[in-house]
């Protein structure tokens, strides 16, 4: 019997000294057992968290199952996630779903802090994502955009609506594949499936797997809901693309000067990455990141444009006008024209503020004990950036729900990592290298766009109907295709 005492003793002397020792976590919503927060995540997290950030603040704890999590949902709390705090929080916990499509991490976006990830970074960015290698390809995107805009002449020829999110996503990705694969989409193995594929891998990559937040039951789990099966598909499809990319690299010497040759050459050991010797997975990794990030910046940024410009004729009939004087009856538009359109940079800020592509950043995760606004982030926990919170705060935006380029008049905020209130591509360590690359093709796009057509909805549609909803993902797309008709111009 004393044993029995002298236990319940030792529980209850433990849970004092438990309690005396517990951290000052931040506030968040009361939990359920086992799945903790789960439930209230609902089909859009970024907007169920930041309901919740309004009641229990801008750094706010949550339970996933048996991870910790921290949200930060204001420029403050995530200037110190991103900036104060970015060598401490720039690392990744594992995920299954993320793992097996990069090769268990072999990519850049979602391995972790270490050595090897900041050669491929250093790599990227140098080899692909300079000012000078972007401009070097602008050719490649003056070509796919001109027949782009072939396709729209044809299309308002026959007054027949086009599936933009379809066509720029399509777009896009010819580029990416001319630019860093050496390959043409058209006759490749993703050229059918292409679309399905990529908005595939961006919900496997976004999801909240089951097997991360339950060891024993999850992947069971996750084989019910189909997410296994999803993850398979996609890893198969992206796998078989990246095999018949390499393959016309072995087999035809003329195809280099990209980044699958640069690759190959590594494998080699004929250049190096460091004192790291790539594997043929090691490539395959790097190259998903560049699929995968260099066609939904552009494509996706793109469609949510000319959503906002249709739903809102004044600002359409604004930013046409100014795109029509600058560039008045040139045949030929250049990149550099950009610089001459200030009201067209509003309208690509505001888009991409209002519907950031990656709502929540990927998970960071602590690795070590830090303290942020006065509270304790212990070691390990999952720390989530809600960029769709910070950018529909109505303590820093007026009206955060109206589209409203001219907000950024006189304005020195951009979208280039150094500004808290408008972070669509994140900022530090961890921010998105392929930024130049990306909005270089957004600004071409959507210049011939505005430039050379008019625009009307579908016969018996009207502005109201126009679907302003999101897909859920690791990106957001439109979730309702955008249907326009292209009109041909005088000039066109």
């Amino acid at each position: 019997m004393s044993f029995w005492y002298i236990i319940i003793a030792i529980v209850f002397f433990a849970s004092l000294i438990a309690k005396s020792t517990k951290n000052n976590l931040p506030p968040g919503p009361p939990r359920l057992p086992i799945i903790g927060n789960l439930y209230q995540l609902g089909t859009k997290p970024q907007r169920s968290m930041f309901k919740l950030s309004e009641k229990y603040g801008s750094l706010m704890s949550l339970k996933f199952g048996y991870v910790s999590a921290v949200v930060a949902s204001t420029p403050d709390t995530v200037k110190d996630v991103l900036k104060t705090f970015d060598v401490e929080c720039c690392s990744r916990p594992y995920m299954t779903y993320p793992a097996r499509i990069t090769y268990n991490l072999k990519d850049l976006a979602f391995s972790f802090y270490s050595k090897y990830w900041r050669e491929v970074r250093k790599m990227t960015v140098v080899e692909l994502y300079t000012a000078k290698r972007v401009k070097s390809f602008q050719h490649i995107r003056q070509e796919e955009v001109g027949s782009f805009v072939q396709f729209m002449i044809q299309s308002a020829s026959l007054e027949r609506p086009v599936n933009l999110n379809r066509k720029l996503v399509k777009l896009s990705g010819s580029v990416i594949c001319k630019v860093g694969f050496g390959i043409c989409l058209e006759g490749s193995k993703l050229e059918n499936a292409y679309e399905e594929v990529i908005q595939g891998a961006m919900e496997v990559l976004g999801s909240f797997a089951a097997a991360d937040y339950f060891p024993v039951v999850g992947k069971i789990i996750d084989r019910i809901t189909g997410l296994h099966n999803k993850c398979e598909k996609v890893f198969k499809a992206l796998d078989s693309f990246f095999d018949q990319s390499i393959q016309q690299h072995l087999e035809d010497p003329s195809i280099k000067d990209d980044i699958i040759d640069l690759l190959l050459k590594m494998e080699r050991g004929e250049t190096g990455l460091g004192e790291f010797q790539l594997t043929r997975d090691n490539t395959k990794g790097i190259l998903l990141n560049l699929l995968i990030a260099g066609v939904d910046t552009s494509g996706h940024t793109v469609t949510w444009a000319m959503t906002h410009l249709i739903t809102n004729p004044r600002v359409l009939k604004k930013a046409q006008a100014e795109v029509r004087e600058v560039i008045k009856n040139k045949d030929t538009i250049t990149e550099e024209d950009i610089e001459r359109l200030e009201y067209l940079k509003m309208v690509i800020k505001e888009t991409l503020r209002i519907n950031p592509l990656v709502p929540l950043l990927i998970p960071r995760e602590a690795s070590k004990d830090i303290k942020i606004g006065g509270y304790d982030i212990p070691k390990k926990t999952w720390i989530y950036v809600n960029i769709w919170a910070v950018h529909r705060n109505p303590n820093v935006w007026k009206d955060p729900e109206a589209f409203i380029p001219e907000r950024f008049m006189d304005s020195e905020i951009d979208y280039k990592g150094l500004n808290f209130e408008l972070l669509p591509f994140g900022s530090g360590r961890r921010m998105c290298p392929g930024l130049g690359m990306g909005m270089a093709l957004v600004h071409v796009t959507l210049i011939n766009l505005l430039y050379r057509f008019d625009w009307k909805l579908p016969e018996g549609m009207e502005v109201k109907d126009v679907d302003l909803e999101e897909s859920y993902g690791l990106v957001s797309p439109k979730k309702t295709p955008l249907l326009l008709i292209p009109v041909l111009t005088q000039w066109t």
